[in-house]
């Protein structure tokens, strides 16, 4: 009797599970098809919204065409290459991702059946879109928004859209000739013992580190270390070059160049949170010999199966998996498969962030963080769109071999943090990282998410931070 029951209980908990399943699965694919068809109306609406306050169409990836690219000589890379474009701003397709301009839908599978079928036709087909466009694109072509941008940045307009927010705070950057990242720095500023680069988050700041760390190290800590944060491209107080594609080389450049050579840092800590992970592993790369330890907090580290020729497909399928339920999937979907309905959202909070941090505050009564809700709004479109693809999506393919390289070659220390409840970067990717890097550390911190693991615990993260600091120099 007793077996019967047990029998039925997990006889209905399976029924459960597969309804649920079935449900999310229908939901999702009725929301993502229609969110397909909301992302091509709002493409046009731009359009017609940029010509208006810009008097030029501006390129965005949906409508776009392909153009030349060349070969650099070695067999293994491509640069781009347009007529009038200067040849010294030649860009390595490697480091532009290919889910900015191809992500699969049911609008694009639509439109490779009819390019195919028009094929067989012999008819010579003629249709809006990158996605139709990836069924005949040739090895040697290169998305054309991706030439425009360069086209800019040679031209030098980086100054920002309608679209974004111009306010004091956000448009700081836009008066000074010299484009640096803005840096706070706590310690001493001759002769530190010792430097160490915090570095945020996906759209996030230094107040990250500034506001929740930076106060409660010890004293003697204070003395011995300079502490150095910084906001990245593209966020926070930094630059914010609407030009720019905001690739894992040009976020590394900025920091090189802001940091460690204005700072005139020689060797250094690095600790990074999520995104800023990734980033710290290619300045380790760069920099074997400087880096004396690295703390990784939540890295989002998706190995790559072997004979998966698509790596930024693969890895952007497992940030954004196209799904209703959780509702973290649902929010990172959306961020990086529509590249309309994103920068609405942008259109609508990011330029308007004064109201929203207000109204933020009213409601919840200053129980959030202020430095949290700035740090969310300041962004623009471009910078977060771009960075979620060239840096999350687009290092798929370059981790393993970073990692690699930490394993082989960077005789540093690696710790690693995570939050027993993270619900944005799941603890498989630390185990992940381990696996790859075995002397790697980690330390899963049980009831704690992807904030808390740092916001949670201050001075224990902080006191943690400084054992680690001393251990690497025994």
């Amino acid at each position: 009797m007793v077996a019967s029951s047990s029998s039925m209980a997990i006889s209905a908990k399976w029924v459960l599970i597969t309804i649920a399943r079935f449900s999310n699965e229908a939901l999702s694919f009725f929301l993502f098809s229609l969110l397909d068809v909301i992302d091509v109306l709002l493409c046009f609406v731009y359009k017609v919204a940029d010509f208006f306050y810009e008097s030029e169409w501006k390129p965005c990836y949906c409508s776009s065409h392909d153009q030349e690219a060349i070969s650099s000589g070695d067999g293994n890379k491509i640069l781009v290459s347009e007529k009038g474009l200067s040849l010294s701003t030649k860009l390595k397709l490697e480091e532009v991702s290919d889910t900015l301009y191809t992500r699969p839908s049911l609008l694009s599978d639509l439109s490779k059946v009819t390019v195919n079928e028009l094929r067989r036709l012999k008819v010579k087909p003629f249709l809006i879109g990158s996605t139709a466009n990836a069924a005949v694109r040739s090895t040697f072509t290169v998305n054309s928004t991706i030439v425009d941008m360069l086209q800019e940045k040679i031209n030098g307009g980086q100054s920002p859209r309608w679209s974004e927010c111009n306010c004091k705070l956000c448009s700081c950057w836009s008066s000074s000739s010299k484009q640096s990242l803005f840096v706070r720095s706590q310690g001493p500023k001759d002769h530190p013992h010792e430097d160490v680069l915090f570095i945020h988050g996906f759209i996030s700041s230094s107040a990250f580190w500034t506001e929740t760390l930076f106060p409660h190290f010890s004293a003697s800590a204070k003395s011995a270390y300079r502490l150095l944060a910084v906001d990245l491209l593209g966020f926070g107080r930094s630059p914010k070059p609407a030009n720019s594609l905001y690739t894992l080389k040009e976020h590394v450049d900025m920091i090189e160049s802001s940091v460690l050579e204005t700072h005139k840092v020689k060797s250094f800590h690095i600790v990074a949170h999520s995104l800023g992970c990734i980033l710290a592993l290619a300045l380790a790369v760069k920099h074997p010999g400087s880096v004396k330890s690295l703390t990784l907090l939540a890295p989002p580290y998706y190995p790559v199966p072997k004979g998966e020729e698509e790596a930024s497909q693969y890895v952007m399928r497992k940030v954004a998996p196209r799904r209703v339920w959780p509702p973290i999937a649902l929010g990172a979907s959306i961020a990086c498969w529509y590249e309309h309905i994103s920068r609405t959202v942008c259109l609508l909070i990011c330029k308007n962030h004064r109201f929203w941090e207000f109204l933020t505050k009213l409601i919840t009564r200053n129980r959030i963080e202020s430095f949290l809700v700035e740090g969310f709004f300041a962004h623009t479109h471009n910078a977060a769109w771009h960075t979620l693809h060239n840096v999350i999506c687009g290092t798929g393919g370059k981790m393993e071999r970073y990692l690699d390289i930490i394993r082989e070659t960077v005789k540093c220390e690696v710790n690693i943090f995570h939050g027993g409840d993270d619900d944005v970067v799941p603890v498989e990717c630390s185990y992940n990282l381990k696996a790859r890097v075995p002397r790697a550390r980690v330390n899963v911190v049980q009831n704690k998410d992807h904030i808390t693991i740092v916001m949670g615990r201050r001075k224990a993260f902080a006191r943690e931070l400084e054992g680690i600091w001393r251990n690497s120099n025994a």
